[in-house]
């Protein structure tokens, strides 16, 4: 019976995206029950390509790669794939049309991590763009359900969220980056030694100005979604709250995180700013 392979299928998603990340996973729960499992199944994609470029050490990662893409598009043309992460994506990537480029341009970015360790400003903006801004347009897909009108209207703002969760995923990693795969993404940070104050303010104020930009996305978002992903954007922002107490120093320290507790308090004052139409 398919019924239970796709059971099982998006079960395995599921449980990718509960396992590696907890941020993600209380935000989809606030989503409407017809959004959460494509949402898995987009998470459970990326998160397996992310690992084999950043944590598959002892294997041919390009190899893999080639092979995780190849198997990618041959599961969305069939659609049917022996690999439940990837059977479960191809099914939302063809109900809902999501385009071939955005996953391109998501699976070249991840390629990008097998040799640069450093970018310049246009091969980080492209980074950014294939690695978390088609991601944000991917669940767009989802969320406005075939009203492309919808999907135009806030297709700007649904990159700026993505951009601005990079973006602090990469402020808050900046430690592991170094230690374990020697990246430095931030235009023209070569070395640690120039992480300044100055350098982190500007980068900031960057996080911040595509904060602003999402905010207004978000509030034009349809009912069904707009609490679940206000949820992950007040946890981003509280993330990025704690960096900016932060010296530059203590930055490339430790890896910051929001403590359980406060992602209970921040989830309830969410809640009630969302019921109260207060965002």
């Amino acid at each position: 019976m398919i019924e239970l392979y796709n059971k099982i299928s998006i079960h395995t998603s599921s449980n990718i995206t509960s396992t590696y990340s907890t941020s993600f996973s209380l935000g989809i729960r606030a989503l409407a029950n017809k959004h959460q499992n494509p949402i898995k199944a987009v998470y459970g994609f990326v998160r397996v390509a992310d690992e084999i470029v950043d944590t598959f050490h002892q294997y041919n990662k390009q190899e893999l790669l080639t092979e995780f893409r190849s198997e990618t598009f041959k599961a969305i043309e069939r659609g049917i794939s022996t690999n439940p992460v990837l059977h479960s994506f191809q099914q939302v990537v063809n109900q809902y049309g999501i385009e071939r480029h955005l996953i391109e341009a998501f699976l070249e970015s991840m390629e990008m991590d097998l040799y640069y360790t450093e970018h310049p400003l246009e091969r980080y903006n492209k980074y950014i763009y294939g690695s978390a801004e088609v991601v944000g347009l991917m669940c767009l897909y989802i969320f406005c359900d075939g009203q492309k009108s919808k999907y135009d209207e806030l297709e700007s703002g649904a990159k700026k969220l993505g951009s601005a969760f990079q973006k602090i995923n990469f402020l808050r990693d900046l430690k592991s980056d170094i230690d374990e795969r020697g990246r430095l993404y931030f235009p023209n940070l070569k070395n640690v030694m120039y992480f300044d104050y100055e350098t982190k303010v500007s980068i900031e104020k960057d996080i911040e100005s595509d904060f602003r930009e999402a905010l207004v996305a978000i509030k034009q978002l349809p009912i069904s979604s707009r609490f679940g992903v206000y949820i992950a954007y007040i946890y981003f922002f509280q993330l990025l709250k704690n960096i900016k107490k932060l010296k530059p120093k203590s930055v490339l320290e430790k890896r910051i995180r929001v403590s359980n507790p406060m992602k209970v308090f921040l989830f309830v004052q969410g809640w009630m700013r969302f019921r109260f139409n207060l965002l």
